[in-house]
């Protein structure tokens, strides 16, 4: 599928040069493609990203972020292979990198040498640090989790844990997208570019920034969520009859007062020492066992259905394989299917936006490596000639199947 079959995407007619592997740099270039960009995913010749063949917990990386992307494999350590990015990039209104600080400087692939070439480029680099004492250091997710603070707020004292997901290189990637969306628009008034970047470490700062100021506010060293006063009283994970467990969270009074009738605690409702929810927060030690106790003799889906019905928030604590079968996220729409290395389709969760109702979803499946490198050679004007030489010296590989 071309560009030009996408017209009604609104980032049609953007095209995108990826640098990128593993996550941070990845997910930038999801949400683009998503939205209509022509993002062309440049990879080494041989396999490809390492990140195709990853195991264990990155096992998905690959294929949750790089569908609708074009794949090219080009060895950039050869001069027909830096001339050929070059071209492309001369044709192209944004890069994305995320490798090492000076990476793709050396070869002559950083901003100053590129807009030179071309000065509408936008340029965007998804480094560990922005500018200052940690700049040339490698950072990963983990690495500004517990050096930020975010993995001391996640575990128990002394249990510092990471969370569950890579909360950094994703939301860093979505800086990202509103880093380059900015400047995207700026240009139009300018017909300049612009240099952009992000950081990891900062992003994280993002997320941990109120807990500094809960410091700042009260004096107090903000607790391990797990030892937290929480800002409300009832807000806790129970066991269930069942040997299951529930969230419920009740956040205002006139929540507290619903909870209370439907459950049969008319006398926790009476007693005027709980009838704020600052009140119910300093007494959480005298009333919460009893809650849990009530619980414990419910099940998981008579609670459910209760507190849907009365308006509380609440939540079963499902896994992640759970979701598979959820069935909000398999409501048309919520879900886009992929093909998996080995051939297997599995569904993916697409983004979580829409226009005017409408979803994002794949339109061209995860690439195979340098799927789309003849593709994009002739589309960059060289001659079937050209890029036999190419392929034939090995500076870029195809495997789309096709003859060329």
């Amino acid at each position: 599928m071309t560009l030009s079959q996408n017209p009604a995407l609104p980032l049609s007619g953007i095209r995108v040069v990826e640098f990128s592997h593993m996550i941070m740099g990845p997910s930038s270039g999801l949400i683009l493609a998503d939205l209509g960009a022509d993002v062309i995913k440049v990879e080494p010749t041989g396999s490809g990203d390492n990140t195709r063949r990853l195991v264990g917990s990155g096992a998905g990386f690959f294929v949750t972020f790089n569908r609708n992307k074009r794949s090219i494999q080009v060895d950039l350590k050869s001069e027909k292979g830096l001339a050929f990015v070059k071209r492309l990039i001369g044709a192209s209104d944004v890069v994305t990198e995320n490798f090492r600080p000076g990476a793709l400087d050396g070869m002559g692939l950083g901003y100053d040498a590129l807009s030179a070439a071309n000065p509408r480029l936008i340029y965007c680099s998804l480094k560990g640090f922005l500018e200052g004492p940690y700049e040339q250091r490698t950072a990963l997710d983990e690495v500004v989790q517990m050096m930020g603070g975010l993995a001391y707020m996640t575990g128990p004292p002394g249990r510092p844990l990471r969370a569950g997901a890579s909360v950094n290189d994703i939301m860093g990637g979505m800086f990202a997208v509103i880093g380059i969306l900015a400047a995207l628009q700026e240009r139009g008034g300018t017909g300049a570019g612009r240099e952009i970047r992000v950081g990891l470490f900062e992003n994280n700062m993002l997320l941990v920034a109120p807990h500094m100021m809960q410091y700042a506010v009260t004096g107090l060293a903000p607790a391990p969520m797990p030892n937290r006063i929480s800002a409300w009283a009832v807000y806790d994970v129970f066991d269930t009859a069942d040997d299951e467990q529930v969230f419920i969270g009740v956040v205002t009074d006139t929540q507290w007062a619903i909870f209370c009738d439907e459950f049969g605690l008319a006398a926790l409702k009476a007693d005027p020492a709980l009838h704020s929810n600052r009140d119910r927060v300093l007494a959480r030690a005298q009333f919460m066992p009893r809650l849990h106790a009530l619980f414990k003799t419910l099940s998981r889906a008579t609670i459910l259905e209760t507190c849907e019905r009365l308006g509380l928030p609440f939540a079963p604590i499902n896994r992640p394989e759970d979701m598979f079968d959820d069935p909000h996220l398999n409501y048309p729409g919520a879900m886009t299917e992929v093909t998996l290395a080995d051939g297997r389709k599995s569904k993916v969760p697409v983004l979580p936006l829409a226009f005017d109702g409408r979803r994002f979803g794949r339109y061209r499946d995860v690439p195979k490596a340098g799927e789309h490198s003849a593709e994009v050679a002739h589309e960059i004007g060289l001659d079937d000639a050209a890029i036999e030489d190419l392929l034939r010296s090995g500076v870029i590989a195809d495997t789309s199947g096709d003859p060329h």
